[in-house]
């Protein structure tokens, strides 16, 4: 264990493996206990370390889990962007370096002020506090990028009844609190009353997961709904091809009027690969078929708008048929939909030339969308990765639809990460979560976070299935993260005191 723990290269080669390892605990691998092992061994390197040796293990430790758990990016970069192998790769590794930050300095902070090495039972809870911080702040710092967190290795491991109670984030505190309880319990059995405490810290979690695993927070608030999801499975070189616009809108028309009957069909993100303004026609010819049928149409669409006297264009989803509202997307993809620092960055490299990275951001406090009666919360793509943003739109619906275009990474591990983050989604809210794509994974998910039923990737076709309109609130969408947050900055806080009263003592 000593190696592990001391300064040098073989613990910081440890720390860049566990960080890597982290990706198989996630889909498509599930192995959930992967992601508490990786969890043990970043506790443990950092047990003996100064602040600045912690700063690069923490370092070490944050490249290589998006190293391996975002390698994906790639595909997006090379075979889409258009930047040579190399080029990709290296822009790739300055994106590793720069994000791997989120978990250096929480390390650096760890080993300066809050590390409680002589009282284990302080020290777990406070590393997990700081866990769960380190998560949510690299999910809002710079609009965020929200993804690999630890939770999302529970959605079918033991701690997943905890997601309705507080989110993917009080799952992800369960795990870094009952890693650092399993690497102090030797030292905790010296003193009895506290090994006690530990005990029940370290199985409680575990217990209430399992309890609460299945357990209905919500109930049907109508009839099923059937469901049509149209897959197109357009390929992303001809997506915004203008030779090819006329070919996709025929695609999805003619899918559409050979389906099965439906109460809601829906198409995945700018399926209309024209401005709305411009496709009304085709969109009000597709909204009297749905509305012949008894159905609600509803597509992703680009929407323009003058906005303080400036034309700016969104991201959009819009309802028609037997149903209303349009929605603009509010948390945007850097370099996909929008280019931070463009006027520098525009021009030097095709990756930096998207088609559509030029979108605004969406208003905030936007009406839900109606369909065949029901409030429908949406997500375009990248937005269900965001826990508290869904969790806002969720609590105001009756049904979640997420609808997104990952040809972007084609047959990589992405696109299975993300659809078991709108899993999580699903799970936390206690609802119904209809996932369409353009060329998958397109699926319905029920309140329990798991998958009813799905079509294969990479293929046209038309997934079918019932859903069902919920009502109540799960804990999580009464009281979001805030009592979870509470606590653990009185965690750290203990923390803190605690440590200015022993340098006084």
């Amino acid at each position: 264990m000593r190696w592990i723990t001391r300064p040098g290269w073989p613990g910081n080669l440890l720390a860049l493996v566990a960080g890597a390892s982290t990706s198989l605990a996630l889909a498509p691998f599930d192995l959930w206990p992967i992601a508490l092992l990786s969890i043990m061994l970043f506790y443990l390197g950092l047990r003996e370390l100064s602040p600045r040796q912690a700063l690069g293990r923490g370092w070490c430790y944050g490249f290589g889990l998006y190293g391996a758990g975002t390698s994906w990016i790639y595909v997006s970069i090379n075979t889409y962007g258009g930047a040579s192998p190399l080029l990709a790769t290296l822009l790739l590794v300055a994106f590793f370096a720069a994000i791997a930050w989120f978990f250096a300095l929480p390390a650096w902070l760890w080993a300066r002020w809050l590390r409680r090495t002589e009282a284990p039972l302080a020290d777990a809870l406070c590393f997990a506090a700081l866990w769960l911080l380190q998560e949510a702040f690299r999910g809002w710092f710079l609009t965020g990028f929200p993804w690999l967190y630890a939770g999302y290795s529970q959605l079918d491991g033991p701690l997943a009844g905890l997601a309705p109670l507080g989110g993917v984030w009080l799952i992800s505190f369960a795990l870094a609190l009952s890693a650092a309880l399993l690497c102090n319990l030797s030292r905790l059995r010296t003193r009895p009353s506290f090994f006690a405490v530990g005990a029940v810290l370290l199985i409680a979690p575990w217990v209430l997961g399992l309890s609460l695993k299945g357990h209905a927070w919500t109930r049907p608030a109508g009839d099923p709904l059937k469901v049509a999801a149209v897959q197109g499975n357009v390929e992303q070189e001809v997506k915004w091809d203008p030779a090819h616009v006329n070919a996709q809108l025929a695609l999805y028309r003619d899918m559409t009027l050979r389906s099965q009957p439906a109460d809601i069909v829906v198409w995945p993100e700018t399926a209309v690969p024209v401005l709305k303004d411009q496709a009304q026609g085709y969109i009000d010819m597709m909204g009297s078929f749905a509305a012949d049928r008894h159905a609600a149409l509803i597509t992703g669409v680009p929407v323009r708008q003058v906005v303080h006297q400036q034309r700016r264009y969104f991201n959009g989803i819009t309802v028609t048929g037997e149903g209303d509202g349009t929605y603009l997307k509010q948390k945007l993809v850097p370099f996909g939909e929008y280019v931070p620092l463009q006027d520098m960055l525009r021009g030097l490299i095709e990756f930096f030339n998207l088609p559509m990275s030029d979108f605004a951001r969406g208003p905030d406090d936007q009406p839900l969308l109606q369909a065949k009666g029901y409030q429908i919360a949406p997500y375009i793509c990248y937005e269900v990765v965001y826990p508290e943003f869904a969790a806002g739109l969720a609590a105001r619906s009756d049904l979640l639809l997420t609808i997104s275009n990952d040809t972007w990474f084609g047959t990589s591990i992405g696109p299975l990460q993300h659809l078991q983050m709108a899993q999580m989604r699903a799970l936390e809210a206690g609802r119904w979560m209809i996932r369409a794509t353009n060329n998958g994974v397109t699926a319905l998910i029920d309140p329990f976070g798991k998958i009813t039923t799905q079509i294969p990737q990479f293929q046209q076709a038309i997934l079918y299935g019932e859903v069902v309109p919920m009502q109540q609130l799960t804990p999580y969408l009464q009281w979001r993260s805030w009592p979870l947050a509470i606590v653990c900055l009185l965690l750290m806080g203990w923390a803190l005191l605690a440590g200015r009263i022993a340098k006084t003592a």
